[in-house]
């Protein structure tokens, strides 16, 4: 399949911002991004998703006039690759004025006579946006050129439309909207309130789904939550490796939000040291203001932290604190800390959490010691493993697929007599994974089967650890409109 698929090649001088895009246009971090010249000496290919069309995504190593062989070789791929391409990327950076080296490699570029694209990166604000000007000296055309900015994400949307008016159409597409014509046709002969007697699942179009925001999808920010005194510093200093925050058996020594940043597995950590929670009739003061922060705070979080005390029985708080954390959608670990100084109890305890948090049953329970440092690591890992989930996509194929098998296995229900059809399925946002199930009669879609459905979903995807939230929809309605389903 990969064979035929169009390539899109990333050509430019050393950090000027193509390991960045590639990573974008990728959705997920597989490129090194640094500020070091020079960093990505290799050519990366990945398969790349844009709405219903495919390609292949080159990321070739930068370009750079050296005497230094390392370079040269690194030149002469990246032109291979572009003889290779069918569409080229020449990304510049927007900081600088054009010189004759880019100019050089652009016009080297346009005698490939392929389909080029002159990327201008670094385009951070509104401002700067006329330093686009500088770069019409390429002769290349306004249709052409972008200005973008992969830090800030903005001006990306105009480049993937032009490079998805390059791809092929998708033959699923295709006949999808060859159907609907064949539909509209029988309706103009039969009566508006034709319906195609056709069982067979149908994979259908991504227009009217909203775009989701591409994100950056190496940063994660980390919510640590949790009653007073469980140990959540503490957790926090084992997990940077340092005494970042006051550690103290006096209930509520943290006030503020404790920030920490840390590099890990090519991710960048955010901790977030949350003031300790009580009940919301004892809290006054300074202890109110803490907890608006801490809600400012899980606002902005990825994945949460529910520190538990394995030491003492689960409390009713120990509940309460762990609904905001889903109310909120997070993706979610259940940390209990102090496990070594009861050891006995952790089975039941783990039992009672299960019992107590069914609507954190997808996130796993991790018995940690942030006092020996036990199970540290496995914490750190668990933590970039729930955000990867957290922020995946399914493409559409492979989820439609998965909600046809499902669909053959357990039949969806006829409601007083209704037949009811899901025409396709497509995941229209992350954090957490939003899917809309387009339908003929959305509203009569029950509860349970959306619940059989996520659970399928659990056990073909890996989505330990993240809510799963599923709308049902018409096929001319606009998701965000309709209230979701969560785990619970």
């Amino acid at each position: 399949m990969q064979n035929d698929l169009k390539k899109v090649a990333l050509i430019g001088q050393p950090n000027v911002g193509k390991s960045s895009l590639f990573n974008r246009l990728s959705n997920r971090r597989i490129a090194i991004v640094s500020d070091v010249a020079g960093t990505t000496r290799d050519i990366r290919k990945n398969e790349i998703e844009i709405i219903d069309r495919s390609a292949i995504l080159l990321d070739t190593g930068g370009i750079d006039d050296t005497n230094d062989e390392i370079f040269l070789n690194v030149k002469k791929q990246a032109i291979k690759t572009a003889k290779e391409a069918d569409i080229i990327l020449f990304m510049v950076d927007g900081k600088n004025i054009p010189d004759d080296k880019d100019k050089e490699l652009f016009y080297e570029l346009l005698r490939l006579g392929k389909e080029l694209a002159l990327v201008v990166n670094k385009i951070d604000n509104d401002k700067e946006l006329e330093r686009l000007w500088e770069f019409f000296e390429f002769g290349i055309g306004d249709e052409n050129l972008f200005g973008i900015s992969v830090s800030h994400n903005r001006g990306t949307k105009k480049l993937y439309e032009w490079i998805y008016d390059k791809l092929p159409e998708n033959p699923e597409t295709v006949a999808r909207q060859e159907q609907e014509r064949r539909l509209e046709a029988l309706k103009e002969e039969h009566g508006e309130f034709y319906e195609d007697d056709d069982e067979d699942f149908s994979i259908g179009e991504i227009e009217d789904i909203e775009d989701e925001k591409i994100e950056d999808d190496t940063s994660i920010n980390v919510a640590i939550i949790g009653k007073v005194n469980v140990g959540k510093s503490s957790i926090l200093n084992a997990l940077v490796g340092e005494q970042r925050s006051v550690v103290s058996p006096i209930a509520g020594t943290t006030i503020d939000p404790v920030d920490e940043t840390y590099f890990y597995k090519d991710k960048k950590i955010t901790f977030v040291d949350t003031a300790g929670l009580r009940r919301r009739g004892s809290i006054e003061g300074i202890e109110k203001f803490a907890l608006m922060r801490t809600k400012e705070m899980l606002e902005k979080a990825n994945v949460a932290l529910v520190v538990i005390d394995a030491s003492n029985e689960l409390a009713d708080l120990d509940e309460k604190i762990a609904g905001l954390v889903d109310e909120y959608g997070l993706g979610t670990i259940i940390v209990l800390n102090k496990w070594d100084e009861n050891m006995d109890t952790f089975q039941k305890m783990e039992e009672e959490i299960r019992r107590r948090f069914r609507f954190l049953a997808y996130a796993p329970i991790l018995a940690v010691s942030a006092k020996t440092g036990r199970s540290i690591d496995r914490l750190k890992d668990k933590i970039v493993e729930i955000f990867d989930n957290y922020t995946q996509r399914i493409p559409t194929s492979k989820l439609n697929k998965v909600i046809e098998e499902a669909i053959r296995r357990h039949a969806l229900p006829s409601p007083n007599g209704a037949r009811l059809r899901i025409y396709y399925a497509t995941q229209f946002n992350s954090r957490p994974p939003r899917i809309a199930l387009v339908m003929n009669k959305p509203n009569l879609l029950h509860y349970s089967y959306k619940r059989y459905l996520i659970n399928f979903l659990r056990e073909q995807f890996n989505f330990e650890g993240t809510p799963i939230h599923v709308v049902a929809r018409g096929k001319n309605d606009k998701v965000g409109d309709e209230e979701y389903l969560e785990d619970k």
